[in-house]
């Protein structure tokens, strides 16, 4: 967000309403406040899922193990959404400036991209359905 402070310019609607930076457009600030959620979000999961892994390495049970399991795989489809939202609107919120080569911005969102591809979300969002609706537990196989 330091990039939208200092380099970013406000679109010409936001200055006829008086805004003199990017940082002053309300639009911009309310997207950069959903982000801000998002990420906060799978912060708070992924803390809850340390949480719920100290639990099972304590007292290792199939239902322990499952909840772990469960809450990582959470962790891990917030961040990833998180991660793919803010690296994409990023380019939306910080303007043309953000597209350049030299600043290369770009890298964020190829990186986060990147991450998501390695253990698929779509899989641990199924077994958390499972889970929830049928009471199924997801595989032991350590790529939940």
């Amino acid at each position: 967000m330091e990039f939208v402070r200092t380099k970013s310019r406000p679109w010409f609607e936001s200055v006829e309403e008086g805004h003199r930076t990017a940082a002053d457009d309300p639009l911009l600030i309310q997207r950069s406040g959903e982000l801000a959620i998002r990420v906060r979000a799978a912060e708070a999961l992924l803390a809850a899922a340390a949480r719920s892994v100290d639990a099972a390495r304590a007292d290792l049970t199939d239902d322990s193990a499952a909840d772990a399991s469960l809450a990582v795989a959470a962790a891990r489809g917030a961040a990833a959404e998180a991660a793919v939202e803010t690296g994409s609107a990023f380019s939306e919120v910080a303007g043309t400036r953000a597209a350049l080569d030299s600043a290369n911005l770009h890298r964020h969102w190829r990186d986060a991209r990147t991450h998501t591809l390695h253990d698929p979300v779509r899989w641990k969002v199924q077994h958390i359905g499972r889970h929830t609706l049928n009471g199924t537990r997801p595989p032991r196989h350590g790529l939940l």
